[in-house]
């Protein structure tokens, strides 16, 4: 099958089952696995435009509803967090879409950048596992429950233990993530999720469903950004089709990882994610070099 927009092709399954297994994964940790589907369509099906940022957008948006669906079912949506992360995701996520279009446009610049992003938050998170620190080795279960939610702090329980979240401190880390993220075709959660676990000590099982819904306001305006930029510049339109296909299988994977979630140690979803973002820093960082 022809993928007209991206010149792409393949089977319409082959783009459908990545995003699922990929998904299925990341979702755990509150990541909806487009940082690993972009070296997917680099690398794999040969996609380097800026438009396969503008399609990652489009996965998320499809993807994301599965996963914030599934959490907030379980009572583990803690909305007041999905606000502050998109008060400040979303601004960057648009100046973002711009960098990516006018300043990182080659394929080789874009990879190096994204390899030694990658990078940097993946020795941050490491060090915060090493220090004892993911959120913990069992299994948490019941649900979030929000004790404030004051314009210093928000304050809220899970599993017996009671966590504060700064509200300026983590406004600006959205800011500048969202700016990453929209240069780098995702909503940000696999940039903020180590962040909110390493830095700010929250359990990945309370936070995860809050990242995702941001992911997927974050997407939906960085998509838009995109759209509009197509208007003066072809290569930045996303491919519709491609983007569907696999927004479907990220759908299901999400929805199911987040079913399961809660059967995994917070420590087993924090060493999977180092893994993936060493694996992924060190690939771009070679193909960037």
């Amino acid at each position: 099958m022809l993928f007209p927009v991206s010149g792409v092709e393949c089977s319409p399954l082959l783009p459908f089952a990545a995003a699922l297994c990929i998904s299925f994964v990341t979702s755990m940790a509150g990541i909806s696995g487009a940082f690993l589907l972009l070296p997917f369509q680099m690398s794999i099906l040969g996609y380097t435009s800026p438009g396969a940022s503008a399609t990652n957008h489009l996965f998320n948006v499809i993807a994301c509803p599965g996963g914030v669906w599934r959490f907030w079912r379980e009572g583990r949506l803690l909305r007041p967090l999905a606000r502050i992360i998109l008060a400040g995701t979303l601004p960057g996520a648009l100046l973002g879409a711009l960098l990516r279009v006018y300043w990182l446009p080659d394929p080789r610049s874009f990879k190096l950048f994204a390899g030694l992003l990658l990078l940097a938050v993946g020795w941050r998170f490491l060090r915060g596992l090493l220090r004892g620190g993911s959120g913990g080795r069992g299994t948490p279960s019941g649900e979030v429950r929000v004790l404030s939610d004051s314009p210093r702090e928000l304050r809220f329980s899970y599993d017996g233990r009671e966590y504060v979240v700064p509200r300026r401190a983590l406004w600006l880390l959205c800011l500048i993530i969202g700016l990453a993220g929209g240069m780098y075709g995702v909503g940000g959660g696999s940039l903020l999720s180590p962040f909110l676990v390493a830095f700010f000590h929250l359990p990945v099982h309370a936070v995860a469903g809050a990242v995702l819904l941001g992911t997927l306001g974050t997407s939906l305006f960085g998509a838009l950004g995109f759209v509009l930029l197509s208007g003066f510049v072809d290569a930045a339109a996303p491919d519709w089709l491609l983007g569907l296909s696999f927004g479907l299988g990220g759908l299901c994977g999400m929805y199911l990882g987040a079913r399961c979630q809660k059967h995994v140690s917070g420590r087993a979803i924090g060493w999977g994610l180092v893994a993936i973002l060493f694996f992924t820093a060190i690939r771009y960082l070679g193909q960037g070099l």
